[in-house]
């Protein structure tokens, strides 16, 4: 619902117990080149109520190669922000309990650049 589906956060909020806090692009995540890589983005879900969060992500130990002499976007990551104050990282196929006020944190990947820097 976040990276393949980019779906809009009034319906996340519709559908869901949750509150988007947050739905930016993610500056600098692309890769250098002749022409860049395309940024990601970060999406931050509150939880309203307690549920299970599953996540089937790429891109999170290894970075989207460049082509033709472009640089490798920037990996992604995942994880909870939990009520608490403790951070949990996820990995990029993960499955964990959310409760009330806990924050599912995901930046996705950058989009690897094309082509030299220098022409």
């Amino acid at each position: 619902m976040t990276n393949t589906r980019m779906t809009d956060p009034e319906v996340l909020e519709t559908r869901f117990p949750v509150r988007v806090d947050e739905f930016s692009i993610r500056n600098g995540s692309g890769g250098v080149g002749l022409w860049h890589g395309g940024n990601g983005i970060t999406r931050r879900l509150r939880f309203l109520e307690p549920m299970t969060v599953t996540v089937l992500s790429f891109h999170r130990e290894v970075p989207p190669h460049g082509a033709a002499g472009g640089g490798p976007g920037v990996v992604g990551s995942n994880g909870i922000e939990r009520a608490g104050d403790a951070v949990e990282a996820l990995r990029g196929n993960d499955e964990a309990e959310m409760a009330v006020g806990d924050v599912f944190v995901m930046h996705t990947p950058g989009g690897g650049g094309y082509g030299p820097v220098d022409g």
